[in-house]
């Protein structure tokens, strides 16, 4: 059955306009025919509004075994269930990423009640609340006139980002995310003037159920879309290797790089934003990962230019120091879901190919002969994905294109005149695919796959 309930993505003209000249490039044209190639980016625009169907669970293998931490999960979401009524939620096992768990989302439900008293939340706020989350009081934008703690609240979320802070009611567009009850008073939050934080409605019935993570088995779990594991298990850390996070904040593939080399060797983790290499720090110590080193150092300036190199520990490197490289690059993000509205400009979306270029350059030099470079992003145009693939492999005669493991995503998007075996050795995870019916456990692993976040990963090897 088709899901009314989210509109599709909401994006500026220019940007639908050059999406779509993307998604519908002569390559695809020629290939799949025009009606095919125009509804299956239809189809993409509806899905990015929509969470993914599962909620991704990576386990800190380092601290506990798989056995142990799912006991624990499962006891974690009988609790939260019990306000629920018995909803049946499923734990999956993933049988190619082991250290992965999927709970299937319960939704998205169209027949839950509307109430008069309407709480309008930020954009990010209402994705969030898609994906498990409470309302968290500086996510609120407007609430009713004489809302008190216990009134039970519809909440919808301002894609447009046209609501008034402090309104009483809005009637612009808006998308329902569920309902729930207050837990602060309208008062309290528009005018204690103290910084505001916990959660100021809690979900009850949300459109989307999944279970809340926050603060749940912190040591033990990390949510992470599943397209984001799948890089770690590509680049194939060993333990002993020195290993380089370009751009890691907040640190998820990171501590995943450590847990797989069972907390031995060395993991750099660089990010040009202080307060987001907090959270790598904050997230190694949680998961008590010893090998990483975080630095706050903007990864275009991380290569040492001078005779001497580097004469401490951090950046800048020397060339060919490290054997093995992530750039999970910035980038435009057009694959994150669920996204309702993205403000952005074309100028915007379009600024990320030359930085994304100056950084792997950088990557390129400080590999080691034989080491894995692995690119990533999440985001789905060609000019961040695919063409980055080809301007590389023309750039660099020393890099080869490796085949990946696993490989759950689909394969390279035509469009960037890469060969048929080239675009079979990329990975890009596109939410475009048609709903499967769930039977068996296998088709639910399938559908897991298909239904993410979209994502791109590519693995080089620089050739000795």
């Amino acid at each position: 059955e088709e899901m009314p309930v989210f509109p599709k993505i909401s994006l500026r003209p220019e940007v639908e306009h050059y999406l779509r000249n993307v998604f519908k490039n002569t390559e695809l044209l020629d290939a799949f025919g025009p009606e095919r190639t125009e509804q299956k980016f239809e189809t993409l625009l509806t899905r990015l509004s929509q969470p993914p169907a599962f909620t991704t669970v990576r386990l800190n293998t380092h601290l506990a075994s798989v056995e142990c931490i799912r006991d624990l999960l499962s006891e974690e979401i009988q609790k939260q269930l019990k306000d629920l009524r018995k909803c049946d939620f499923r734990i999956l096992s993933h049988p190619k990423l082991p250290d992965v768990l999927l709970i299937p989302v319960i939704g998205p439900r169209e027949n839950l009640a509307r109430y008069s008293s309407e709480v309008i939340v930020g954009v990010q706020c209402g994705n969030a609340v898609l994906r498990g989350a409470h309302v968290f009081a500086p996510g609120i934008v407007s609430a009713p006139k004489f809302m008190k703690v216990g009134d039970v609240v519809s909440v919808f979320s301002d894609i447009d980002g046209k609501c008034t802070r402090g309104a009483m009611e809005f009637q612009g567009n808006k998308v329902f995310v569920g309902n729930g009850i207050a837990e602060m008073n309208r008062s309290s939050i528009f005018c204690s003037g103290e910084p505001l934080k916990g959660i100021g409605i809690r979900m009850t019935k949300p459109v989307c159920l999944s279970p809340c993570f926050d603060k749940v088995l912190s040591n033990h779990i990390f949510l992470q879309n599943l397209p984001s594991v799948v890089v770690g298990h590509v680049l194939g850390p060993v333990p002993g290797e020195r290993i380089l996070d370009m751009c890691a904040a907040p640190g998820g593939k990171t501590t995943h790089i450590a847990a797989l080399m069972h907390d031995q060797g060395e993991v750099i983790a660089m990010d040009k934003i202080a307060n987001k290499l907090e959270r790598i720090k904050q997230n190694a110590a949680l998961l008590q990962l010893k090998c990483i080193k975080a630095y706050c150092f903007n990864g275009t300036k991380a290569l040492a230019t001078d005779a001497t190199g580097s004469t401490t520990d951090g950046p800048p490197f020397s060339p060919e120091s490290f054997d093995r490289i992530l750039l999970d690059a910035p980038c435009s993000g057009l694959g994150q879901r669920p996204n309702m509205a993205c403000t952005w400009s074309l100028k915007e979306v379009l600024s990320y190919q030359p930085l994304q270029r100056n950084l792997f350059t950088v990557a390129v030099k400080l590999l080691k002969p034989g080491g894995v470079l692995v690119y990533s992003t999440c985001t789905i145009t060609l000019a961040e994905n695919e063409e980055q693939v080809a301007w590389a492999l023309q750039t660099f005669p020393c890099l080869r294109l490796q085949p990946q493991e696993p490989h759950l995503g689909g394969e390279g998007m035509m469009g960037a005149c890469l060969s048929r075996d080239q675009l079979k050795q990329l990975q890009r995870f596109n939410p475009e695919e048609e709903e499967s019916s769930q039977r068996t456990e296998s088709d639910f692993i399938q559908q897991a796959n298909k239904d993410t976040i979209g994502f791109f990963i590519a693995k080089f090897v620089k050739v000795p």
